[in-house]
């Protein structure tokens, strides 16, 4: 079984927030379900990812798992690395869909944002 199943309920956006590996100070997750084992390359993760407003990385992030993004509330800023690189804002609703492989990168939220993400490993 990929994941256990889940009834509709409240979700508390207050609370439940932590630091994303690997990302910037105030780029937060919420688990919702499943497990992602990127050692064994098995699973898949069901999570909420937001911004806080101000926030940004400056890592180009590349994994080997599918990732489908969805952002629901505000807009992200895709190019927050080297003066002159080209900068592409997108306001939500929006999506993002990224093959293993896939260079994403950096980012920044000028008045914040929040996203689904859902990343799975696929082997047919």
């Amino acid at each position: 079984m990929l994941k256990n199943a889940i009834d509709f309920s409240q979700l508390n956006l207050e609370e439940g927030w932590e630091l994303a590996p690997g990302a910037g100070p105030g780029i937060e997750m919420k688990m919702l379900s499943g497990k992602l084992d990127e050692v064994n390359k098995i699973g898949v993760r069901t999570r909420l990812i937001r911004f806080k407003p101000g926030s940004f990385n400056t890592e180009v992030f590349v994994h080997d798992y599918w990732e489908e993004v969805y952002m629901i509330s505000g807009s992200i800023t895709l190019g927050n690395d080297k003066p002159g690189n080209p900068k592409i804002t997108t306001q939500s609703p929006a999506y993002a869909c990224r093959p293993p492989g896939t260079n994403h990168g950096p980012f920044r939220s000028d008045e914040g944002c929040m996203f689904l993400e859902i990343q799975y490993y696929y082997n047919n």
